[in-house]
């Protein structure tokens, strides 16, 4: 698991090459409850937590656009695997499962490994944030599609709400 001082550093250099709004839909809060979705849901099932929150900073990280972007995943995955080293190290069959979350995280998919299948759940946990609303039968885990945790992150998701690395690294664009 990495720390909050970490994974600034690391959105921050995420963030030279981003080429949408930092404060948009698909930008750091955005990231922030993915990211803490996806520690929530870790608690349950067993998904190992530093890969969790690498994917919320890099699943969307290199958007095009705000809309249809099928290849945005795989581009998040090669940010990753170029910076693995830097900011941070994964071992190879880690940054594997961490570039395969990414890349098809917009694919619908829900088997395979239980931190792919978190992660996953984590950013489909924040579809309420664009009026979309996640249907327990397209989510991957089974605390993911419990009534009471998707109500909860729907909550912060169409609050805006912001956590604290994400307002962390807000604060820190101005």
């Amino acid at each position: 698991m990495f720390t909050d001082d970490t994974l600034k550093k690391i959105a921050r250099e995420i963030l030279k090459g981003y080429s949408l709004e930092p404060r948009g839909i698909h930008g750091v809060a955005h990231w922030g409850r993915v990211l803490d979705n996806g520690l929530r849901l870790a608690e349950f099932t067993g998904a190992n937590p530093g890969i969790v929150q690498l994917f919320g900073l890099f699943h969307d990280s290199r958007r095009l656009n705000d809309s249809r972007d099928p290849l945005h995943g795989a581009r998040g995955a090669e940010l990753a695997a170029a910076m693995n080293g830097g900011l941070f190290t994964l071992p190879s069959p880690d940054l594997e499962l961490l570039r395969y979350a990414c890349t098809h995280h917009t694919e619908g998919l829900t088997e395979g490994d239980a931190t792919v299948r978190t992660c996953w759940d984590a950013d489909r946990l924040d579809l309420p944030r664009v009026s979309v609303f996640p249907k327990p039968a397209r989510l991957c885990t089974a605390p993911a599609r419990e009534k009471d945790f998707i109500a909860q992150a729907a909550a912060r998701s169409e609050a805006d709400f912001h956590t604290s690395l994400a307002q962390a690294i807000i604060d820190g664009l101005e």
